[in-house]
Order: C-alpha cells, then structure tokens, then sequence
C-alpha cells in the first residue's frame, strides 16, 4: 500500500485545525464549501488529492487564506 505523502497529512491537519477551532463538524464545513463531506473527511485524511478550486472553496469557507491551509508544507 502506497504510504501517503507528508504534505497531504499536513494539509489535512491544517484544515482539520481551522475547522475544529470554529466548533465545525466536517458536514458544516462541507456544506459551506460547497463539497461533499466525505470528500473533507478524504482531505483531512491526507487521502485525496485535492485541487486548487476545492483549496480556494474550503479556505474561503474557514475565511483564511490558502497560505494558511498551505503553512508548513
């Protein structure tokens, strides 16, 4: 099984981070982002390849930037 890389993890613990310090489960966050939820629980995960359009939809519903999401990459 393939390992996952670290940037995947890190970028998932970043949003999972920001979601939770808004007291959002990942079914808010997805329904302001405009996503499936099992689709953030995939992200936060580091399991999914996620696209720019999805960063730019999920930092826009926590009201960061990208560079946050992004940080410690």
């Amino acid at each position: 099984m393939a390992r996952t890389p670290k940037y995947r993890t890190v970028l998932g613990e970043n949003i999972r981070t920001h979601r939770r310090n808004l007291k959002w489960s990942q079914e808010a966050l997805a329904e302001k982002a405009d996503l499936h939820h099992n689709y953030i629980g995939d992200i936060e995960r580091g399991e999914e390849n996620v696209s720019i359009d999805a960063l730019m939809r999920i930092a826009n519903a926590l009201n960061i930037s990208i560079s946050e999401i992004v940080k410690g990459l």
